[in-house]
């Protein structure tokens, strides 16, 4: 498309928060740019998708989708906001520090070594890491260890995810988030009392375990629950994503956190809520 018949875009300034969105095709990237032509005070200044992509040449706003990663890194002041797949986010990262473009990173399934790398990027740039950018999640995340706290002995827990039939890893990354909150409200590491997978002939339920169940069907944006089960009574927290805006807008308000860190570091959806 000639950018001389491209719709305007808005005029720049030094208020406008400049987003760079990698995946500009897929569901997130699709809601997430949606939402930023809705904000006034934000603008989407690079999109980029994978090379051989139908969607590389398109417009949205007023840039085109590139197959170059590099535009990405916008620099300072600009954030990539980032719902991609592990090895797309480790390459991300190395841009990101290249070019101290903040990052909020919403990806899921990343390795222990892809974590470390994080951690590492981290401490040149600031990263808000988090498996869910919901705030009812983030909240639930509270309730959870709170729960897990005061309900321990005599109480089984049981962490329930459904999700879309295009959805790769599991457990969820929020699932494993929930696990890690009940964990850390008993004391102990989630590593260590982590059941899932159950097939056949498991043997009787190990006291103490967290356990993992995972659906996969249709087109549901995400639901979790975590259920703890006493003697005779049973308490459920439950979180449902009813669409994928959820995620957008949180993301987004994290992406605005992220501008406004004056010094690198590795922060997560808590530090964007009480910030």
């Amino acid at each position: 498309m000639d950018r001389q018949n491209m719709p305007r875009g808005r005029r720049m300034s030094e208020d406008i928060l400049k987003i760079a969105l990698p995946g500009a095709g897929g569901r997130m990237g699709q809601m997430i740019s949606s939402l930023i032509a809705q904000n006034h005070d934000m603008h989407l200044s690079a999109a980029a998708e994978r090379n051989g992509s139908p969607w590389v040449g398109r417009a949205v706003g007023d840039i085109l989708i590139s197959d170059d990663e590099a535009s990405l890194g916008i620099g300072p002041g600009g954030v990539i906001v980032d719902f991609t797949r592990p090895e797309a986010t480790m390459a991300l990262l190395d841009i990101a520090v290249g070019s101290k473009t903040a990052m909020v990173i919403g990806t899921t399934g990343l390795s222990n070594a892809q974590e470390a790398k994080l951690a590492k990027a981290a401490q040149h740039i600031p990263i808000i890491y988090c498996a869910n950018t919901s705030v009812g999640v983030t909240l639930l995340s509270h309730l959870v260890r709170q729960v897990a706290r005061q309900l321990s002995d005599g109480w089984d827990i049981e962490i329930v995810e459904a999700h879309h039939n295009q959805k790769v890893d599991a457990p969820s990354g929020t699932a494993l988030a929930l696990g890690h909150a009940a964990a850390d409200g008993r004391g102990v590491a989630l590593d260590d009392v982590r059941d899932s997978g159950r097939d056949g002939i498991t043997g009787i339920r190990k006291e103490g375990d967290i356990g993992f169940a995972v659906l996969r069907g249709g087109d549901v944006a995400g639901e979790h629950s975590v259920v703890f089960y006493g003697e005779q009574e049973s308490l459920s927290l439950t979180h449902k994503a009813n669409s994928r805006t959820v995620f957008a807008r949180g993301a987004l308000r994290a992406a605005r956190f992220a501008a406004a860190q004056a010094v690198p570091g590795l922060f997560t959806m808590d530090d964007v809520l009480e910030g």
